[in-house]
């Protein structure tokens, strides 16, 4: 009996996976810019695919439709946001101004690592079907961070004044996208700075507050 021809399939598929992901995330980065840049409302997959350098039905086939790309690129963003192993330093710690110090450099880090993700999603909203859903979704991981840090803090002495939710409140109104984006695109200031007032600014607030408790006890 011959010898046998080696059957090419089981490497031929991993080719034709690594080659289909990258692609993927081709077209999903290509599109990222442009929503940034023009606007959901203004990008066609047309233009998507022309920024990849593929085709319209390779845009389809590979990743759907104009909708189904955004909805891609705000899932991928939680997933690429690292707020899990920011969380995990932040719950290690149990000195509170330590901690908001790492809240500062974690979404720091974040805003300015997912910087371009924001500004699509933020520019997709005006023309999406269901902008208030999708902004909740992008966000949801980073505001349940963000109260996690705040039920942190109530653990520990001296705590924050006032209840959890408040102190939460007051952590997305620091750390929450708004704020980064104000100060760094708004006001153009650097990264750093912003960081570096911002847990300033936090600082500050919580630990005058709990200072005016401490002294009326």
């Amino acid at each position: 009996m011959g010898d046998e021809v080696p059957d090419k399939r089981s490497y031929v598929s991993p080719l034709r996976e690594q080659s289909a992901a990258r692609t993927r995330a081709l077209i999903l980065a290509r599109a990222t810019e442009l929503f940034a840049d023009r606007g959901y409302g203004r990008v066609t997959v047309a233009d998507i695919a022309t920024a990849a350098g593929v085709s319209s039905k390779t845009v389809f086939a590979s990743v759907g439709s104009k909708s189904d790309i955004l909805d891609r690129i705000v899932d991928e963003g939680v997933t690429a946001s690292g707020y899990e192993q920011s969380m995990r330093e932040v719950l290690a710690l149990d000195a509170p101004k330590a901690v908001l110090q790492a809240l500062a450099h974690g979404t720091r880090v974040g805003n300015e690592g997912q910087f371009t993700i924001h500004e699509a999603i933020r520019k997709a909203l005006p023309a999406h079907d269901n902008a208030e859903a999708l902004w909740q979704r992008a966000m949801a991981a980073y505001r349940e961070a963000l109260r996690t840090a705040a039920e942190h803090l109530h653990t520990l002495t001296p705590a924050p004044h006032g209840p959890v939710d408040e102190t939460a409140g007051l952590l997305w109104l620091w750390f929450g996208p708004t704020s980064w984006r104000t100060l760094v695109v708004e006001n153009g200031w650097s990264w750093d700075r912003a960081e570096q007032t911002l847990c300033r600014i936090a600082t500050a607030v919580l630990w005058s507050v709990i200072d005016r408790t401490a002294d009326s006890g």
